[in-house]
């Protein structure tokens, strides 16, 4: 949720951020006039409570007929509190309904407009010049016997795969090569979770917009993580942190869980758009002054990865309008794929501000002892999705696969050679 005190000093910073992602600015209207109503409330009940408590007083040293006349204005006087009580809860249930509602702010540098408006900050690596007509990933994962699509289907249905053989070393080599780095750079390595409870989904923002995309089980009243960000945003829910020493770091290797709602027809073919995959997530709790820095860290360690899989790619600025629910800014890195001649994004980074923290209630002690609100940051290490792209550009013209030089020590392997 976003800081109400920013709100009610600067509306029209909120209602820019609104049109700035598509959204109804009027929304702020309401959530405006529901504050109001809300602290208009609380005020007539502690009023109501005050001289309900005066009253008290006179009541027990009244007499006789006195007596009698003082307790029947005390029952009128206990009915208005009971009603002003009641004004109370139902106004901070509005308020609450509607802060919830609202995402977060978006930052005045990021491009506004779609999917399609962001900026390009730099391209790193140049696309490969094949001298021979390359082949797409799934065709490669065949000849691999790296990739299994068709009995993914037959087990589990469309977007479902199985990696076998070297499929499955690559995907663990590049998992533990994201797990060494984030190690070797001071992030806490976690296994989190994959089922949440619905405080914690909608703490992070992904209920709401988002939840056609988020697989429920409905018996259990229980979510499965499209990312570890959502285990990892709860891991401190309702905590003090101490982060005097700076950021806390977690990486979060888990099983992800999506359902591509409204996805239908795109990306059909192989594993880049899928309903399971694994990933390493970086997350940071920081003080919100820190956040754009720690943001720029998480894309730094994101581009180092990527520098070591040895794939030309590019980074983007996304636009507002592209953003998640959650999300201040986000930066995308996308990796060439050959065969689509297009750039396919790899990592996401985003500063969340205060925005889920505040929901989950995970604060820190700032330098004079007092609780604050701590921003939260995530970015992806690594993904089922890279092995897209290094397969299709290290590839060589009798099928087999170049290793990159520093996934070889994890995977033990120089050449993933045709098995078919």
């Amino acid at each position: 949720m976003i800081d109400l005190k920013v709100l009610r000093e600067d509306p029209e910073t909120v209602r820019a951020s609104q049109r700035a992602r598509g959204e109804d600015p009027t929304t702020v209207d309401s959530l405006l006039s529901a504050d109001e109503r809300r602290r208009s409330a609380i005020s007539r009940a502690d009023t109501l409570r005050a001289e309900q408590k005066q009253f008290g007083k006179q009541v027990g040293k009244a007499r006789g007929e006195e007596r009698d006349a003082l307790l029947a204005k005390g029952k009128e006087l206990a009915a208005e509190v009971k009603a002003a009580e009641a004004e109370q809860n139902e106004a901070e249930t509005a308020l609450e309904n509607l802060h919830r509602a609202l995402p977060n702010l978006v930052h005045p540098a990021a491009p506004v407009g779609g999917e399609d408006d962001y900026t390009v900050l730099e391209h790193l690596g140049e696309p490969r010049q094949f001298d021979f007509t390359p082949l797409d990933h799934l065709d490669l994962g065949l000849k691999l016997g790296a990739i299994d699509t068709e009995r993914g289907a037959k087990v589990s249905g469309s977007r479902f795969y199985f990696l076998t053989g070297v499929g499955a070393q690559l995907q663990l080599a590049l998992l533990n090569m994201a797990a060494a780095q984030a190690t070797a750079a001071g992030f806490t390595l976690v296994i989190p979770p994959v089922l949440v409870r619905p405080e914690i989904m909608a703490g992070t923002g992904f209920l709401g917009a988002h939840e056609s995309e988020i697989y429920r089980l409905r018996d259990d009243d229980l979510y499965l993580v499209g990312t570890s960000e959502v285990a990892l945003a709860g891991y401190h829910a309702d905590e003090i942190l101490d982060l005097s020493a700076g950021p806390r770091r977690y990486a979060g290797w888990s099983t992800c869980f999506r359902r591509e709602a409204g996805s239908y027809g795109k990306d059909t073919r192989g594993i880049i758009r899928v309903h399971q995959f694994d990933k390493i997530e970086m997350f940071s709790y920081c003080a919100p002054e820190d956040a754009e820095a720690e943001h720029q860290r998480l894309l730094d360690w994101e581009k180092e990865m990527l520098g070591k899989i040895e794939v030309p790619y590019r980074v983007i600025d996304t636009a507002t309008g592209d953003l998640g629910t959650s999300a201040h800014r986000k930066f995308d890195c996308e990796a060439w794929v050959p065969t689509q001649q297009a750039y396919r994004e790899l990592t996401s980074t985003s500063n969340c501000t205060t925005f889920q923290a505040r929901r989950l209630g995970v604060r820190y002690r700032d330098e004079n002892n007092k609780p604050q609100v701590a921003a939260t940051l995530n970015g992806t290490l690594a993904t089922t999705r890279w092995i897209v792209a290094i397969l299709e550009n290290h590839q060589q013209a009798d099928g087999s696969v170049v290793v990159p030089e520093a996934l070889r020590p994890f995977l033990g392997l120089e050449v993933l050679r045709p098995v078919r």
